[in-house]
């Protein structure tokens, strides 16, 4: 008792990762909760909101504000939207809701860059300083450090999905919630809220008036999705983070080309198998409470090109630059120069979505590259009717793919340099099997996310499919054999998912 009165007392960020623990008390405790309302439709959407506000307070601190903020204001302007016909009003109120929703995201995630930019450039000598923190100081008097921002947690996650409601609503693919509640929990149901996948209120919504009801096979659906997120987090992810990635990437020079190498190919594993069980576990979280969430990632790495990877990889995101970026700067109805420029731009500020830093904006151009490459190529092929090889397009697009995220994962443009030179200068190959005999475990997590993620699609919907019709003593037997291999092979301290930072 006096663990869990510490749980729910504490600020601790990390006690509420899907992969603590205390996290599992919590959400043992919702369960138990929802139990008993579950039948009410309105008191049970009231104790979920409530369960999310918690959780996000426990998780951002004084950012829960900026939730509420966000929450209310486009609350009134989705109802603006709906009440009012004028043309002019109703733009004027999506204005409001973007420059909110954006400013705010812009000062939190990019005012230190832009400075730094602007300093850079024009050798302004500007100091930054976090006019919030400053003026919490003043108010409460605190002692909040005004000479860096910290970004509040999962922010940009829930400024695209109010942005988003009031877009559709301004468009009129959706009718404007009425319930505050019912739209306070939309924007802040706790499985989703600080790693996505972001959802839209047209996906959400509707689930809100449905009774609840989750069969027996979502359930063992539910349980199958947690359990194989935590195991591509815990065990694979975290393994490679702590003994190959993290070290290889923060001194890169102590290391030969053959290791780094390896750590390169160890990221692209690891960043897949840390965000896309971070989705996986967050939609079984959902679905045992009642609510469908969009897929996330679908095999990204079997990507054939780069348009294909993009459909295949954080899709929610995608979808969302797709609808509400792309498409309103014309998409491909322009031409083709201004199909490029529209890739460009958006891949440019999907780059810069994930944070500010240089780095993202090369990473994002580069993928925007790729893509305008990608569609001239199928229409040379279309028009000379013949097609590249599958083959082919998956070697080129998961090579290009690993080669990027050395520069989505690098601290900075030196560090790449070091790399690069490294590979190409203290490339040994004799060192190989020295290498693979001396860390046998990092080969063998490697190897073992590879050949799980490149499984054939049907084989794993039919492994899938006997288990959920499998007795129910079997499936409690291999659920047990599951948890008990994470246990014994998460030999790495507890890290926090990358996409938090984002």
């Amino acid at each position: 008792m006096d663990e869990l009165i510490n749980i729910l007392k504490s600020q601790n960020e990390a006690l509420f990762l899907f992969t603590n623990t205390a996290f599992w008390i919590f959400f043992g405790l919702v369960l138990l909760g929802h139990a008993f309302v579950y039948r009410y439709k309105s008191l049970r959407i009231v104790f979920l909101f409530l369960v999310s506000l918690f959780f996000y307070y426990k998780t951002g601190g004084y950012f829960f504000s900026l939730l509420l903020f966000s929450t209310i204001t486009d609350y009134f302007i989705g109802l603006g939207l709906g009440k009012y016909e004028k043309k002019a009003i109703r733009k004027l109120l999506l204005i409001t809701s973007l420059v909110l929703n954006l400013s705010l995201l812009a000062y939190f995630k990019y005012l230190f860059f832009f400075v730094d930019l602007i300093n850079k450039f024009f050798d302004a000598g500007i100091t930054p300083v976090d006019y919030l923190a400053e003026f919490g100081n003043r108010i409460f008097n605190a002692s909040f450090d005004i000479s860096t921002i910290t970004l509040p947690v999962g922010i940009s996650f829930f400024t695209f999905q109010t942005l988003s409601y009031s877009i559709d609503v301004y468009r009129r693919k959706i009718e404007p919630v009425k319930n505050i509640i019912d739209f306070g929990f939309y924007v802040s149901f706790f499985p989703q809220l600080v790693a996505g996948p972001i959802v839209r209120a047209s996906q959400f919504i509707p689930q809100l008036m449905k009774p609840f009801h989750v069969s027996e096979r979502a359930v063992w659906k539910a349980i199958l999705l947690i359990l194989g997120g935590l195991f591509k987090k815990m065990v694979i992810s975290d393994y490679l983070s702590v003994n190959l990635v993290d070290r290889v990437f923060e001194t890169p020079d102590m290391y030969s080309g053959v290791e780094i190498l390896t750590a390169i190919y160890g990221y692209a594993l690891q960043i897949y198998c840390d965000f896309s069980g971070y989705t996986d576990i967050a939609i079984g979280l959902a679905l045992l409470l009642g609510f469908k969430l969009p897929r996330n990632f679908n095999s990204p790495y079997k990507a054939t090109s780069i348009v294909s990877f993009w459909r295949r990889w954080h899709m929610s995101l995608s979808f969302w630059l797709r609808d509400y970026l792309y498409i309103p700067l014309g998409g491909n109805r322009k031409g083709t120069v201004r199909t490029g420029i529209n890739i460009m731009i958006t891949m440019l500020l999907g780059g810069l979505w994930h944070g500010a830093n240089i780095r993202f904006v090369i990473w994002g151009l580069l993928h925007g590259a790729g893509l305008v490459i990608n569609k001239l190529i199928s229409a040379v092929t279309a028009k000379l009717r013949v097609s590249v090889p599958k083959w082919l397009g998956w070697i080129v697009t998961f090579q290009f793919v690993v080669i990027t995220w050395v520069i989505f994962r690098a601290h900075s443009l030196e560090t790449i340099h070091v790399m690069g030179y490294r590979i190409l200068n203290a490339f040994q190959p004799g060192l190989f099997i020295q290498f693979v005999k001396t860390n046998p475990y990092i080969f063998g997590y490697i190897i073992l996310g590879y050949f799980i993620h490149w499984l054939p699609g049907n084989m794993k919907k039919r492994v899938k499919k006997s288990f959920y019709k499998s007795p129910v003593v079997i499936k409690i037997l291999i659920s047990a054999l599951i948890l008990y291999l994470i246990h014994v092979f998460h030999q790495a301290d507890l890290q926090p998912f990358i996409y938090f930072r984002f």
